[in-house]
């Protein structure tokens, strides 16, 4: 029997007027791995924190189990800025010591690329005191990890991990002895880590057994029996649900009964979007011509970044932007904007790129856009428009659109400098949206978002009729909102990924593992004769020819689309549903073809 390790009986506390949590009761056993979710204010936060005792309960009492060992990582750090990483991290252990222990190589490894800790100047001897907050964050995740616990809890994790150093803290959570909690916003890490889930909604906590798509699951489901009035909120979780269940139906542990009722659950729900639709409003609103880039050269003040890059963005186009830190990826988008705003007349370092008359771009940047702090929530959203068109006969006003940001009638009338940072991040895409534009770059847009607000804002994109490009981290938002997934490898090239970011994860973990022989190598042996290259010529052709096979596959897609939307509109015609079927047939064999064939040049580009 599994040994419980802390228990939290009748737990109250309360902020101001409002309670945040009521008479809560929960325990905490060995092996247990839980996620927590819940709006941004709802108490997470304080939930753990009173849990590892950082904080009292105003009622009922938190117990701890005799001589646990407990780990915490709160959001705000406590290392000492005048330590090294070394001293934080490792301690007094000498490097022989701490070199031969493969929990330590692992830590290091997964969370700072090696154990030379190549991103800080002076590696394990960088002093902490200049480093950027994400930095520290890792620096304490690794302190953290390298030592035993009975139970860690950990809030936010995943913030500042690119999409290589989650797979690799998901992958190390799960093969923990530690029980865990974690509050996080990232669903496809849930999904992987956690066993049960506790979601904090108006002073209580409801537990479920699964990970994030099994609590989707069963949230809906009960949601349903009691008949609960919240149809807004009921049918976003029914959507989200229709996606998880189509799309990846794998994701949940639930048995084949569960499964049968969840498709019956679903069974009315319409796919999330309706591509073909959306394209021709996308035409109709972009012309032909997005964005064309040709032979671009991408700098970062001295640094290059990209180099002959040919690709185009087209009308309705969702894409999905990954790839390691310092590759370029924001680089790009803020190059592509310079020459939106100027209308073509600011050119990257070399090439051109080439902007359609028609766009009207909005870019989502990393950082909060600053606002007058006295302005309400509201009139911050009214000093853009009063009135927003949607795409698809969808308009609202400035209040409802508030309203499905999270921002009810109460809230509109804050203040923006009494705002959270999530809140402020919310407002950020809430105006964005009211400008009506036709191209959106979102750079990170689930930063501080809650679950409930990014499933609001998938829900808004889903009817959104115009050019996308996402930078994220978060593998869960980028597979829901886009259609194909491109890849900067840092080898100064853009890359489609037929397969998505498990091909981007497979495509990295290859490149490791060449690298490290050749490293290995190159300081124990004698110099090798070089081996046989491909000429700058034969490597230049390879990268014409991938380019080429990248668009034939971007318009099979789009092909393949129209005919499932085909078939399902005639599927009463027998005899037009085996002809179309047929067709598809023979795409899909084209496409097997052509992806290997690119496969093929993706190594020689």
């Amino acid at each position: 029997m599994a040994v419980n390790l802390v228990n939290v009986e009748q737990v109250s506390k309360v902020y101001g007027t409002r309670a945040l949590l009521d008479g809560v009761s929960l325990g905490v056993s060995e092996g247990d791995r839980i996620g927590v979710v819940g709006r941004n204010g709802d108490g997470k936060t304080t939930l753990i924190r009173m849990l590892a005792k950082l904080e009292d309960a105003d009622t009922g009492r938190v117990t701890h189990n005799g001589g646990l060992r407990l780990g915490v990582l709160t959001q705000h750090d406590s290392l000492d800025p005048a330590k090294t990483i070394r001293q934080e991290v490792i301690g007094d252990l000498e490097d022989h010591e701490w070199a031969g222990s493969a929990k330590i190589r692992d830590v290091l490894t997964g969370l700072f690329g090696g154990l030379a800790l190549p991103g800080f100047e002076h590696g394990l001897d960088t002093v902490i005191a200049p480093l950027s907050g994400g930095e520290r964050r890792r620096i304490a995740l690794a302190k953290l990890l390298i030592d035993e616990q009975d139970l860690i809890v950990l809030d936010e994790p995943t913030n500042h991990l690119d999409v290589e150093g989650i797979s690799w803290l998901a992958g190390h959570l799960r093969t923990r002895r530690s029980a865990l909690v974690c509050v996080t916003h990232d669903r496809w890490f849930l999904d992987q880590v956690c066993t049960r889930m506790w979601d904090v909604q108006r002073g209580t906590v409801h537990e479920y057994e699964g990970g994030y798509s099994d609590y989707v699951f069963a949230r809906a489901e009960r949601e349903r029996i009691a008949a609960t009035e919240e149809s807004k909120r009921q049918n976003l979780m029914r959507k989200e649900l229709a996606w998880l269940r189509r799309g990846a139906p794998a994701r949940t542990s639930k048995p084949r009964y569960r499964i049968e009722a969840a498709n019956e659950l679903i069974a009315d729900v319409p796919p999330p979007r309706d591509t073909s639709e959306l394209m021709k409003f996308a035409n109709a609103r972009l012309g032909k011509t997005v964005f064309d880039l040709e032979d671009v050269t991408v700098q970062a003040g001295p640094k290059t970044l990209l180099t002959h890059l040919t690709w185009q963005l087209g009308p309705g186009d969702r894409v999905g932007l990954v790839g390691v830190n310092g590759a370029g990826k924001t680089s790009l988008l803020k190059a592509l904007a310079e020459a939106s705003r100027s209308q073509g007349d600011v050119q990257p370092a070399a090439g051109k790129v080439v902007v359609g008359k028609t766009v009207k771009l909005a870019y989502l940047s990393q950082e909060v856009a600053e606002l007058d702090p006295n302005l309400r929530v509201l009139e911050a959203v009214q000093q853009v428009r009063d009135r927003v068109d949607l795409g698809k006969g969808r308009e609202m006003t400035a209040g409802q659109l508030c309203e499905q940001f999270g921002f009810a009638k109460e809230k509109q009338w804050t203040p923006v400098g009494d705002l959270s940072g999530g809140e402020r991040r919310r407002l950020q895409i809430l105006r964005l949206l009211m400008d009506e534009p036709n191209v959106l770059f979102l750079d990170e847009p689930t930063n501080d978002l809650d679950i409930e607000t990014l499933t609001q804002l998938e829900d808004l994109l889903d009817g959104w009729p115009g050019s996308m490009i996402v930078i994220s981290h978060d593998r869960f938002f980028i597979e829901r909102t886009t259609d194909k997934v491109m890849a900067l490898l840092g080898d100064h090239a853009l890359r489609m990924l037929p397969r998505g970011i498990d091909e981007y994860i497979e495509r990295r973990q290859r490149m490791e593992e060449m690298a490290t022989p050749a490293s290995a190598a190159g300081s124990s042996a004698p110099k090798a004769a070089p081996a046989e290259t491909v000429s700058p010529q034969a490597a230049r052709a390879a990268k014409k020819e991938l380019q080429k096979v990248e668009r034939q596959l971007d318009k099979m897609s789009t092909r393949e689309t129209a005919l499932h939307a085909q078939i399902a509109d005639n599927a009463t015609d027998f005899e037009k549903v085996a002809t179309l079927d047929a067709e598809l047939r023979e795409l899909v064999a084209e496409r097997d073809v052509l992806e290997m064939r690119w496969l093929e040049l993706a190594e020689d580009a």
